[in-house]
């Protein structure tokens, strides 16, 4: 496996033959080549990503999955003009096939000395649209609600907006933050902020005892179960997203990350995947798969 971040790679070598390709401006990257992939990213998906690709390459021996991941990529368009087998992301891309691996639980975080501990749909909308600007419209404290966003290069951004109701209403923010780490470090270091992040990395962070709140929404307890069946709404899809005619090694690196030992190592950092519930007019006809997820409201 050869894995490209920025621009280190961190195995692999880079040939002459691939520089004198990027000299001339032709394709970049070799894509489908045999017995060879490439996955790409730009989210916090990198590191699990990674391990899958290992974990395949172990289990099918002679196959290899190259992941590359860059904030400056843009992986759809990788995929499309044939750079890429493979993009990782959490929106369903028109002319792609996309395939959900896992549930993303996001998080509100707010400082543990915020005495606030649940709030409904609606109030998480308001605090996030800046309708709300005081903590004491919700008898917290009398300051002013800081809401520290999340950079648009990340993908529970734009799921996060998705899933609460709020496309293109966010409030606009003094700070935005890339990593979940520093989301974390804002917060607890800030009394009277609110951030969203991954929740099993929130629920890490809590655990270390960093001083942070999770909020239930609605009174619903963020977790596995409530993930899986929908009761908890903020949740964003873990997706593959790859041409309709895709190399069969995708087929098979997607089947692995949805099989029991795909699964057990996505859920170390994501919930494992259960589609939604489908109503009997939404109802698939037997042995035909519904390839996208969409979250259930």
């Amino acid at each position: 496996m050869r894995t490209q971040g920025g621009n280190r790679f961190t195995q692999g070598l880079v040939g002459a033959a691939m520089l004198a390709v990027l000299a001339t401006g032709a394709v970049q990257h070799v894509a489908a080549s045999g017995n060879r992939i490439l996955v790409v990213g730009h989210g916090p998906e990198q590191a699990i990503v990674q391990e899958l690709a290992r974990a395949f390459e172990k289990a099918r021996p002679g196959s290899v999955v190259d992941v590359e991941w860059d904030r400056a990529l843009d992986t759809i368009d990788m995929v499309r003009s044939g750079q890429a087998d493979l993009a990782v992301g959490g929106t369903e891309e028109p002319g792609l096939r996309a395939m959900a691996v896992a549930w993303d639980g996001i998080a509100l975080i707010i400082n543990f000395t915020n005495p606030l501990s649940d709030v409904s749909t609606q109030q998480a909308q308001s605090l996030f649209t800046g309708k709300l600007a005081h903590w004491s419209d919700l008898d917290g404290a009398d300051k002013r609600i800081e809401v520290i966003r999340r950079t648009a290069d990340q993908n529970i951004d734009g799921g996060f907006e998705r899933s609460l109701g709020i496309e293109g209403r966010m409030v606009s923010a003094d700070k935005s933050v890339r990593q979940d780490q520093k989301a974390l470090a804002t917060v607890s270091g800030q009394d009277n902020a609110i951030s969203y992040l991954s929740l099993k990395s929130a629920l890490q962070a809590q655990a270390q005892g960093i001083p942070i709140r999770i909020l239930t929404i609605d009174q619903v307890e963020p977790g596995d179960p409530t993930l899986k069946n929908g009761r908890y709404k903020l949740r964003r899809p873990v997706l593959f997203l790859s041409k309709p005619d895709a190399h069969p090694l995708v087929e098979a690196f997607t089947a692995f990350a949805r099989s029991p030992e795909g699964q057990n190592i996505l859920s170390r950092m994501y919930t494992p995947y259960e589609p939604p519930m489908a109503t009997p007019a939404q109802a698939k006809p037997p042995g035909r798969e519904t390839s996208a997820a969409t979250p259930a409201s």
